[in-house]
């Protein structure tokens, strides 16, 4: 497995590469985004740990143009600040987990062990829903033939609902598919997702909710 650390903290980026390094994961640092940007294209890493404040190119937009680009790599996003806002724009730019400074090396080598065991989206699977239509090769939704422009996470718990044919998706469920098993049990990042779905969507709402159990999609509620 292949591990890209870009943090402009150099001893850090280091001290992290020397752990992962320790738990058999081959690693690499970049102290800037420009530098991070050429490594990407050059190893195509399986897992991006990537500061947020960097210099030059900022991480934030580190973290869109590999989801875009490089859309098999995963993102952990490290930041100083911890609060709920921040974890949520992080995860509406695509990042697959978020991890506040300071903390353990350990945590880290463990959220990446994890990052690197989940699956890809089947290619080429479309799902319908009514008027709704996901294509997860494309990585695009239309809505009766007009495309809905979706963040990178609003388009990954979409795809899990549609995916699911109806069944009912439990919050927790949600964390564990379009976030990540590490995700904090008791945030409100579903449903604040779920709430600008259904703004994008439009009407007739097809994302709906099944009290005290989760959220589910349908052309009609039940």
């Amino acid at each position: 497995m292949r591990v890209l650390v870009v943090d402009d903290e150099s001893y850090l980026a280091d001290a992290i590469c020397t752990a992962l390094n320790g738990a058999n994961m081959e690693s690499a640092a970049a102290y800037d985004g420009a530098a991070a940007r050429s490594l990407i294209d050059e190893i195509r890493p399986d897992v991006l740990v990537l500061d947020r404040d960097l210099p030059g190119i900022h991480g934030d937009d580190i973290c869109r143009w590999v989801v875009d680009t490089h859309p098999a790599t995963r993102v952990i996003m490290l930041t100083a600040s911890g609060t709920l806002d921040d974890r949520l724009t992080g995860f509406d730019l695509g990042a697959d987990d978020y991890l506040p400074k300071p903390f353990e090396l350990p945590e880290l080598i463990a959220r990446v062990a994890a990052l690197s065991k989940r699956n890809l989206p089947v290619r080429g699977e479309i799902y319908r829903c009514g008027d709704v239509r996901l294509d997860t090769s494309r990585r695009e939704v239309t809505r009766g033939g007009a495309r809905v422009s979706l963040s990178p996470k609003e388009f990954a718990v979409l795809e899990v609902l549609m995916g699911a044919a109806g069944a009912v998706i439990s919050a927790e469920d949600l964390l564990a598919q379009a976030w990540d098993e590490n995700a904090d049990p008791f945030t409100n990042s579903p449903r604040v997702t779920i709430s600008h779905l259904r703004k994008k969507l439009g009407e007739p709402r097809i994302v709906h909710t099944a009290a005290g159990s989760g959220y589910y999609v349908a052309e009609v509620p039940r």
